[in-house]
């Protein structure tokens, strides 16, 4: 069995941990790429990935974490929140001894792995971002706005469904694979949130209000985007222009999915990360199957 092992971190006295599944060194076959990191949405922490276990396990080391204001970690301080989640990142790169990470963000963490590539690019392998929250338009931000009166309130059922559908696509008329198991999921987690973290409503209130700043663009860092093709959120049409933005960038939208693709298409999106993580070191290892063609095609810039 891989050997995990959790550690502990401070960053600017603020108190989080990671856990690190490490690949077999039983093997005869070492890691064929750096080790690769995990950050999710903000109420996402250290153990919400058994996908990329199992699919990154047999390529690397798979580092997952409670950053700053996330899951078993210590609240944010006040005050804009980028650096030092930024910083957490950083120190995690350099407790592992690994001059340099595969990041994959997922939603609320891309504007985190991004953010760190740019201002870290030498410690930055591959880069891959799934559902970035690019642009947050009104009729978002009203019902993001009455999830929190209604958390405010007091109504965490309330909040964990309004909240749940705000980041779901629930037109009929657009399919979306597992979407009522997605759907439930999401309320769950939400409740659980709440319920077992002493500074959950903290961290949703942050995540509700800050706005990520993905401007600037990047280059020398190899990077792929993904987005469902019905999220939200965002549109994939606002996703890939912002792919556009980092130089070199692949960029592809998965079927029948939304702003939830890593629960609706939880195999697909794994196989798709463990093949770009790994597809210029050689052979690469789970090469996805029946992905959409554009995945090997560079976005142009616009």
């Amino acid at each position: 069995m891989p050997e995990e092992i959790i550690r502990t971190l401070s960053v600017d006295g603020v108190r989080y941990g990671y856990r690190v599944l490490r690949h077999d060194r039983g093997t005869e076959a070492g890691p064929v790429t750096e080790p690769a990191l995990v950050i999710g949405g903000a109420l996402q922490g250290m153990y919400g990935w058994p996908q990329m276990d199992d699919h990154l396990g047999p390529a690397t080391d798979v580092v997952t974490a409670d950053l700053p204001g996330m899951g078993s970690a210590d609240p944010l301080p006040p005050g804009p929140s980028a650096g030092i989640l930024r910083r957490a990142v950083l120190a995690i790169a350099d407790d592992l001894g690994a001059p340099r990470l595969n990041l994959f963000g997922f939603s609320y963490g891309t504007a985190i792995a991004f953010g760190f590539a740019q201002r870290h690019p030498e410690r930055v392998a591959r880069l891959a971002l799934g559902g970035v929250p690019v642009h947050i338009d009104a009729a978002q931000v009203e019902c993001w706005e009455r999830a929190r009166e209604l958390l405010a309130d007091g109504d965490r059922d309330g909040f964990a469904a309004t909240a749940a559908d705000a980041l779901m696509c629930l037109d009929p008329e657009r399919p979306v694979h597992r979407r009522e198991l997605a759907r439930r999921y999401v309320r769950r987690s939400f409740l659980h949130a709440l319920t077992h973290s002493p500074h959950a409503t903290e961290s949703l209130y942050r995540a509700l209000a800050d706005r990520p700043d993905f401007s600037g663009g990047l280059s020398g860092v190899p990077a792929l985007v993904f987005a469902g093709e019905h999220d939200t959120v965002t549109s994939p049409a606002l996703q890939r222009e912002f792919a556009a933005t980092i130089e070199g960038s692949r960029f592809l939208t998965l079927p029948e999915s939304d702003h939830w693709v890593v629960l609706e298409r939880a195999l697909e999106v794994a196989e798709l990360v463990a093949w770009f993580f790994t597809e210029t070191e050689g052979a690469p290892v789970g090469a996805p199957v029946s992905l959409p063609r554009q995945a090997g095609a560079p976005v142009g810039r616009s």
